[in-house]
């Protein structure tokens, strides 16, 4: 059974959006994540930020590119949840680490911010409903 038929017998909230909304998301959020984390990078190789300020941003990249072979690579949704947690989370603490070095990144991860949380939310009633 490949990743997109396992995806689609599982059981999904009544706001889960069909399949084809994500590629165009990500893709725009792919855009804003590259652009801004680019510039984090920037600074720190400048010297203008810490290891521990810039920690987020990397731990962030690493959770975010685990979901997909967690969620449809290993089909668990149990890790799945625990990692996109862990994307929420290191979202945050980024967008906090990084506030006083550039409102403009800070800003910049918003849209992000929102679809995580959508889809932390999403994660959380599929996982529930597929226990």
């Amino acid at each position: 059974m490949t990743s997109y038929e396992w995806y689609s017998t599982l059981k999904k909230p009544f706001f889960a959006p069909p399949s084809n909304v994500f590629g165009p998301v990500w893709g725009f959020l792919y855009l804003i994540i590259f652009v801004s984390y680019s510039y984090v990078f920037y600074l720190f190789f400048k010297k203008s930020l810490t290891v521990a300020e810039v920690a987020p941003f990397l731990l962030n990249l690493a959770f975010n590119i685990a979901f997909t072979p967690l969620q449809f690579g290993l089909k668990n949704n149990y890790l799945a949840l625990v990692d996109i947690i862990l994307v929420l989370i290191t979202l945050i603490w980024g967008m906090f680490s990084i506030y006083k070095h550039s409102q403009i990144v800070f800003l910049a991860q918003i849209p992000y911010l929102l679809w995580v949380l959508f889809a932390t939310a999403l994660q959380i009633s599929i996982t529930y409903l597929n226990r």
